[in-house]
Order: structure tokens, then C-alpha cells, then sequence
């Protein structure tokens, strides 16, 4: 039963009790559980039971009932039809999945029940609507699978057409696909739901997850599909393996897109497979800290490297630059020729803002495809879309005789499509409505019949004007109007107080309560006329509209190409212009592990703050004595933001950008790997220290000599003692291991870390210069060879507003300790002294008695950690690792 007061259904009565049309929506509910159905009556989707009360919570609409049965009533709560898709979003945007169920005969012309068909399931990564969807960003879809080891990643977005394929070997490389690509929906089959990992990118960036049944997973179905979809007779032209991990994934993803959403998916025209090693890595981790298209703390784009450089005039531009700074390349040729059409286009500065001024009236032609597809396209798309056509010759000239290699490949790529751009000036109005079927689409001269249609249609209203001046003369009723509606078609109208003079041959219609209407002979003859003319021009010219985008259908890849030449065309000239405007220099590449930067500059916070002047620095990095800088100074210094200003430069010179410095010489780099900033993860049970661990352990298992760390401030999570320990090994083994060697930038307030220049090969000290003027100091955002050996911190305390009593206290305190930590510099422990294990022999006993003789309490726990470490470590060498029993 249902209660009306609780709006609670407590018993679901059985099929046979239903009414024919409850029963055919149990039919279809229990082919699509998993999904809210959207049912339509009329004009309105309806939902029910369960359905209906979960709408009535997330849409906020009226929760109501409705009789299923003699007796029973169910929840039904409804929305129409022609504002489903802002509803729709709503529960799209909270993770729930969406049967649209479509009414597929009228019913006017139907006796019984409504023919109804699912015609699509919506999803996160299958929603085409425009209010849910950003412009500059693609809705990937992503498959996941694990066969044989390896696991088969495929990336799709309908609304664009993109599909990309790859494999890779391990969890941690699935993870950072998730990172880049940041799909809306995942599926996968049930093993990857228990991985850790994975489970936790999935709560940090909120992505729906659907496990799939098995048969998805088939390798011979997979391969069927594949080939089907793509008409091909092997797949080794894809460049893929038969029975891969890849192609499962590939065709998984396809058979999921045909049973939900019902269409051909012809705008699915290739699959683009890819290597992980053609791309520099970049995990969650790194993206995040970088902020490379959202900020840290507010997450908006302004403040972001996405933020300066995309200044791109379409949607299809902004969507691939946004790919390019994701994926940064791996391979010197590909750099620099994407390098040399910036230098070419900023070579004839004109030019390139002709190119920019024609681009900004390009339509988005990679979602037009896949509304064509869908059929969901309307004509004042394809107006649009005609008007960025006229304007593909324009820009095709522009950059006809290149000498660039890029250049050359887009120009051939670029088709105008002038006979589709002819088509669509020719055949539709510059008004057109919104929907096709609301008439006034075709132009005049298009089509005869329409023509003949439309003449008659505009001749018969000027004969009812006509006839109704006739009547009105002939019968004396001065506001006599001739009306229509659907119902009772054509009228004439007449109020209650002119009823005596209405003529006898008139023909009563209908009574009002302040008037009569009536009809004549003639008057219905002008109606069959005018009224026929009217239901048959809309019929016709939605029939056209449908031949015009089945044929600009056929046409799909030759738009999907021009699209793609459009979209790089607009990102090289944003990326042109963006050089130009900032002083950006074109970067040398090289394979020589050299990273050399002349003045270079943080690309955001230079515009961040544009009316002070960005204080440049130098950055030299390579395989030798210059692997890891040591860099030390005071907070507020500018020492995260040296460092991420060289990751940034480097990241943006792999991408195929200039760079804001005077010159540059960057080494590839496999991967930038960032430890920056103190945060925790309570949800997960990770306090801020054991984030930052867990960051450093990933950093010194995956960091290979052709990657660049950048790490601020270790080991501040816990005691100094314990954290100086830590952050001293990090860096000897950064600098010692074999397979490491990592160019590393090393932030710190640890002094005693400086020490390791002289201790360690490959190991330099750089500091911020600072300008002392009494109890102030001034930061000159300079970076310097050497060490520092003062922290600052109560002067940035200062800076910061803490009171003067809390400063004063400080400062005592500190004296306390300085005069402590005098002592322990005239303590025997000779910081100077090496110690080799030529040293020891023939000391070690005397040695080990000094040791446990120690008074610790003469020396800083640091001081103290840093001589025994390194003591211990040499005579335990010495001894065959028998020092524990000692």
C-alpha cells in the first residue's frame, strides 16, 4: 500500500492487479534496474515507486501518487518532457544512471497500450547535455581491465569522438592514467572494485564506478567489435594484439556503449593507441602541486598554468591544449616541431591575429559530430555550424606555404568542406527555431514542394483576413474576429450581446459563457486549405532536415579531421601569442641530462601579480656534480617557488611551449615527481606526516637518473631528530643509488643538510639572499651558491603580526639553546674530521668505549645524531655488521 501522509509504498502489488500501462512499466523497470527510468506519458517523463521518491529528494519536486492497480497506489513524482535534460544533469552530477524511456508511436493514432523503448541510458560518462558538459574539457569514459598481468586501459568521450588505448604494467601506472585522464566513469570488471589504490583515486576525484559481468570481457567478443565498429579486417593496423589487455579494454567499452545508448556511435571513427613512455609521468600528486589546471586551495582555473597559457578561441582548442599540458612528449623531434610553428607563426605577428580573429567564430565541431550522431542536433547547430565553415578557406590560406613540417601536415589535413558549408546556406533560414520540428527551417528556393507549401499556406491566411472583413460587413458585428485553435480549428467569434445579428446560415460550434463561436461552408473550405498546407510544410521540412544531417553524416571523418587540424591551429597561435605577449623564449632540447635555465621565472605568478617586477633566477642542473641543490633560507623566501618554477619550465618546454626565461637548455625528464606542502588524509587514516612519507617512499621506488624531484621541506612532521635523519638519507640515497641519480631541487631548514656538499658527490647548497636591517629583514628573491646558516624565523614571525611578547620570549629561548649548541661546537666531535674506514683499524674498541661513555646531554640531539650515525655506520662496516652485539 501506499501512504499518502508518509508517502511510503508498503506492499508492491503483483503484475495481473496492474493496469496494462503500470504493467508494461514493471516490464521495462526490470530490464534496466541499476537505472532511475524516465517514463514518458504524454508530455512529461514520469517515475515511480522507489524512483519516484529518490527524484522527489534530489530534484526537489512534488512527491505525489498514482492508482497501479484497482486499489493500490504508488509513489510518481514527474517533470516535462522539454526540461528534462536540467533534471536529468542533477542526478547525472550525483552519480546516478538514467533509462530515458520514449513514447515511439503517437498516441492519438494508437488504440491500447503506447509503444515505449528505452532509447538511452545516461550515465557520468555518457552525458551528451550541454549544461553538464565544460567547453575546454573532454567526459572520458574509462574501461579498466587486468589479463594476464598486464592491465588495458581505454579512454573514450562520445561527446568528442576521442579514443585512446593503452597498456601498462603496473597498479601504480593505472592510477596515474586515472590522474590524467580524470574520467566521470569508470567500468571494470569486480577484481579492480578490492584494490586499494584504486579505490582511493576513486573517492579523491569522484568518479562513478560500474564493475561489469564477465561476458563483457570476452577476448573473441571484444575482437569482434572492434572490427565490426571500425570496418576492418585485422587489428594489427591499429598496432594492437589480438587477445591484449588493450583490445579487451577497447572492446569492453565499445559493447557497454552500444547496449546503452542504442546508436550507431558512427562519430567513433578511430582508436588512438599510445605508449606511457611517449609522455612524461605526472601522478595525482604532482598535478596537484604544481597546479597545473586548478589552483590548490580554491581548485579554480585562474592561478593555474592552464590559466596563462590557454588562450585559445574554440572549445576544440581549449580541449587539446589542456591534453598537451597533461601529456607532455618525451621525444626531442616531436618538441621541436611543435616548437618551430610557434617560432614561425610569432615570425609574421599579423598573421597569426588574422589566424586567432577567424578562429574565434569556429564552431565546435567535435560535438556537433556526436549530436549528428545521436540525431539530437538542431538546425541552429548546423546555422553555426555553416558560418565556421565559410571561414576554413581564410585560414587554410594563412598558413599555405610553410616550411614547417607540422604546419605542412596541418594544411593537408585541414579540409574546407565547402560542398557541406554550400549545403547549409543553401537549404536553412538564418532564423531558424530551435527544434526541427517546429517549422520555418528550409529556405525558399530550396525545395518546390516546400515552396508550393508555403505559398499556399500564406495565400489561405490572407483569404480567412479577407473573409473575415467580408463577414464582419456583411453581418454588422464591428469586433467580429476569425480565431483558431488545434481543437476546433478555424471560428468566428461572437459576444453574447451581438447574438442578434449573426446571420441564419451560420453554423453554431461551440457555447461560451460571454460568447458563441460559428463556422460557414466557406470557412471550413479555407480551413482544409490553409490547415492542410500547414501539417504537410512540417512533415516536409522535417523530413529534408533529416536527409541534410543523415548526409552531413556520411561526412563524419572528413569533419572529425578538419576539427582536429582547427584545434591545433588554435592551440600553436595560443600558445604563439601567449610567447609573444609574456617574453617567453623557444627552449633547446637535449638528451644530455643538462637542465640549464638563464633567468628564469614562475609563468603564473609573474601575471598573478603583473605591476612587480618578477625577480628572474638561474637554475643549472645535470648528471654530475650539479644532481641535487640544497636549498635553504627563510619562509616567505621564494624557495617553492624557484622550485616549481623549474619544474614548471621544464614541463612546459616538454609540452612544446616557449618559456618564460632568456634562454634555456632542458634535458628530457621521464618524470617530475613533487613532495610539497603539509597536508593529511584523515579519511584514509594518514596523518600529515604519513602522507608525506608515503610521497617520499613513491618518489625513491619509481625516480629513475632522467627524472626531477622536487621536495620541500622533509620530515617537519615529526621530531627534529627523527626528521633530520630522515631528510639527511633521502638525499644520500637520491645521490648514491645507482639506479637513482634523479636531478633534484632539495628546500629545507635543516642547516646541518649543507653539509653534504662536501660528504656527498653531486650535492651543491644554494640560498636566498636575504638584506638584514635591524630586527627586519627584506627578501631579495635571489638565488645564491652557498649555504645559510640562519632560519629567520622570528623575523618572519614578525612580518606575520605574532605579538611582541610571544617574539621576546622566542628570542630568550633561542639564546638558551644557542649558547647550548656552543658547546657542542667546541665539543670533541671534529664536524671537519672524514672518517674513513682507513681511520678505524686498530680503534675500534677505543671507539665503541668512547661511544657508550657519550654524554649526550653536552650535545644537541642533531649534532649528536649526525656524528654517531655516521660513526656507527663505518665501524659496524669494519666489523662485518657484529657492532649490535658490542
Amino acid at each position: 500500500m501506499y501512504d499518502r501522509a508518509n508517502q511510503i509504498v508498503t506492499k508492491e502489488v503483483g503484475m495481473a492487479e496492474l493496469t496494462p500501462m503500470m504493467r508494461q512499466y514493471r516490464e521495462i523497470k526490470e530490464q534496466h534496474k541499476d537505472c532511475i527510468l524516465f517514463y514518458q506519458i504524454g508530455d512529461f517523463y514520469e517515475m515511480f515507486y522507489e524512483d519516484a521518491v529518490i527524484c522527489a529528494r534530489e530534484l526537489e519536486i512534488a512527491l505525489t501518487g498514482k492508482y497501479v492497480g484497482q486499489e493500490e497506489r504508488a509513489p510518481m513524482s514527474g517533470l516535462p518532457c522539454q526540461n528534462v535534460d536540467s533534471y536529468l544533469c542533477k542526478l547525472i552530477e550525483k552519480g546516478y544512471r538514467v533509462a530515458i524511456c520514449d513514447q515511439m508511436e503517437d498516441p492519438k493514432a494508437t488504440k491500447g497500450i503506447v509503444k515505449r523503448e528505452v532509447i538511452r541510458i545516461v550515465s557520468p560518462g555518457t552525458n551528451l547535455n550541454a549544461p553538464a558538459l565544460e567547453e575546454g574539457r573532454n567526459n572520458f569514459l574509462m574501461c579498466l581491465v587486468q589479463a594476464a598481468g598486464v592491465f588495458g586501459i581505454a579512454a573514450v568521450d562520445i561527446t568528442t569522438g576521442d579514443f585512446f588505448v593503452t597498456e601498462v604494467k603496473s597498479e601504480g601506472s593505472v592510477i596515474n592514467e586515472i590522474s590524467k585522464y580524470t574520467p566521470s566513469e569508470i567500468i571494470c570488471n569486480q577484481s579492480f572494485l578490492n584494490k586499494r589504490e584504486f579505490m582511493m583515486a576513486r573517492e579523491q576525484l569522484s568518479i562513478t564506478v560500474s564493475n561489469l559481468d564477465a561476458v563483457y570481457f570476452e577476448p573473441d567478443a571484444c575482437r569482434n567489435i572492434l572490427l565490426r565498429h571500425l570496418f576492418i579486417p585485422a587489428l594489427d593496423s591499429l598496432g594492437l594484439k589480438e587477445g591484449s589487455a588493450g583490445v579487451i579494454a577497447a572492446g569492453a567499452v565499445l559493447l557497454y556503449l552500444y547496449e546503452t545508448q542504442k546508436n550507431s556511435l558512427a562519430h567513433l571513427t578511430e582508436i588512438t593507441p599510445y605508449t606511457v613512455d611517449n609522455y612524461m609521468v605526472l601522478d595525482s600528486t604532482a598535478r596537484r602541486n604544481l597546479e597545473l589546471s586548478e589552483t590548490l586551495r580554491e581548485r579554480h582555473k585562474k592561478g593555474s598554468l592552464l590559466w596563462v597559457l590557454d588562450k585559445t578561441k574554440t572549445a576544440m582548442g581549449a580541449r587539446l591544449l589542456r591534453s598537451y599540458m597533461e601529456q607532455p612528449l618525451t621525444e626531442t623531434e616531436e618538441i621541436n616541431k611543435r616548437l618551430e610553428v610557434i617560432e614561425e607563426l610569432n615570425s609574421s605577428v599579423i598573421r597569426r591575429d588574422e589566424l586567432r580573429g577567424y578562429l574565434e567564430s569556429v564552431y565546435d565541431f567535435e560535438r556537433l559530430i556526436s549530436r549528428i550522431s545521436y540525431k539530437s542536433v538542431g538546425p541552429r547547430d548546423f546555422i553555426a555550424f555553416g558560418t565556421s565553415l565559410a571561414v576554413l578557406p581564410s585560414i587554410k590560406q594563412l598558413i599555405s606555404g610553410t616550411g614547417t613540417v607540422l604546419l605542412k601536415e596541418i594544411y593537408i589535413e585541414l579540409d574546407t568542406l565547402e560542398d557541406i558549408c554550400s549545403l547549409i546556406q543553401r537549404a536553412f533560414t538564418e532564423d531558424s527555431p530551435l527544434s526541427p520540428k517546429e517549422g520555418g527551417i528550409i529556405k525558399d528556393g530550396y525545395h518546390e514542394e516546400v515552396d508550393k507549401l508555403r505559398r499556399a499556406k500564406t495565400e489561405g491566411k490572407t483569404w480567412i483576413a479577407e473573409l473575415e472583413g467580408k463577414e464582419r460587413k456583411r453581418s454588422g458585428i464591428k469586433n467580429l474576429k476569425i480565431k483558431y485553435n488545434r481543437v476546433f480549428g478555424y471560428y468566428l467569434e461572437v459576444t453574447k450581446s451581438n447574438q442578434n445579428l449573426v446571420p441564419d446560415e451560420w453554423i453554431r460550434k461551440q457555447t461560451l459563457s460571454n460568447a458563441e463561436r460559428y463556422t460557414t461552408t466557406e470557412l471550413k473550405e479555407l480551413e482544409e486549405i490553409v490547415v492542410g498546407a500547414d501539417d504537410k510544410l512540417l512533415t516536409l521540412e522535417y523530413n529534408l532536415f533529416c536527409q541534410i544531417r543523415e548526409g552531413i553524416a556520411r561526412e563524419v571523418p572528413r569533419i572529425r579531421q578538419t576539427a582536429r587540424a582547427a584545434a591545433q591551429m588554435d592551440v600553436f597561435a595560443s600558445l604563439a601569442y601567449v610567447a609573444d605577449k609574456n617574453r617567453y623564449v623557444r627552449p633547446d632540447i637535449n638528451r644530455a641530462g643538462i637542465i640549464e635555465i638563464k633567468d628564469g621565472r614562475h609563468p603564473v605568478i609573474e601575471q598573478m601579480s603583473p605591476e612587480i617586477d618578477f625577480i628572474p633566477n638561474d637554475i643549472c642542473l645535470d648528471k654530475k656534480e650539479k644532481r641535487i641543490s640544497i636549498l635553504t633560507g627563510p619562509n616567505m623566501a621564494g624557495k617553492s617557488t624557484y622550485m616549481r618554477q623549474c619544474a614548471l619550465i621544464v614541463l612546459m618546454a616538454q609540452m612544446g611551449s616557449f618559456i618564460p626565461a632568456s634562454s634555456g637548455n632542458i634535458s628530457i625528464v621521464d618524470r617530475i615527481f613533487t613532495r610539497i606542502g603539509a597536508s593529511d588524509d584523515l579519511a584514509a587514516g594518514q596523518s600529515t606526516f604519513m602522507v608525506e612519507m608515503t610521497e617520499v617512499a613513491e618518489i625513491l621506488r619509481y625516480a629513475t637518473p632522467n627524472s626531477l624531484i622536487i621536495l620541500d621541506e622533509i620530515g617537519r612532521g615529526t621530531s627534529t631528530f627523527d626528521g633530520l635523519g630522515i631528510a639527511w638519507a633521502v638525499v644520500e640515497y637520491i645521490a648514491v643509488q645507482k639506479r637513482m641519480g634523479a636531478k633534484t631541487l632539495f628546500a629545507t631548514h635543516y642547516q646541518e643538510l649543507t653539509r653534504l656538499e662536501e660528504k656527498v658527490e653531486g650535492v651543491s647548497n644554494y640560498c636566498v639572499a636575504v638584506e638584514e636591517k635591524g630586527e627586519d629583514i627584506i627578501f631579495l628573491r635571489k638565488i645564491i651558491p652557498g649555504g645559510t646558516d640562519k632560519s629567520y624565523g622570528i623575523h618572519v614571525a614578525r612580518l606575520a603580526g605574532v605579538p611582541d611578547s610571544v617574539l621576546e620570549r622566542a628570542g630568550i629561548i633561542i639564546e638558551k639553546l644557542s649558547q647550548k649548541d656552543g658547546a657542542v661546537r667546541s665539543f670533541s666531535i671534529q664536524k671537519d674530521r672524514k672518517i674513513t674506514r682507513e681511520a678505524i683499524p686498530g680503534q675500534t674498541e677505543k671507539i665503541i668505549e668512547d661511544l657508550k661513555n657519550l654524554d649526550l646531554n653536552s650535545v644537541t640531539p642533531a649534532e649528536a645524531f649526525l656524528y654517531l650515525t655516521e660513526l656507527y655506520q663505518k665501524v659496524n662496516e669494519v666489523k662485518g655488521g657484529s657492532l649490535a652485539a658490542d
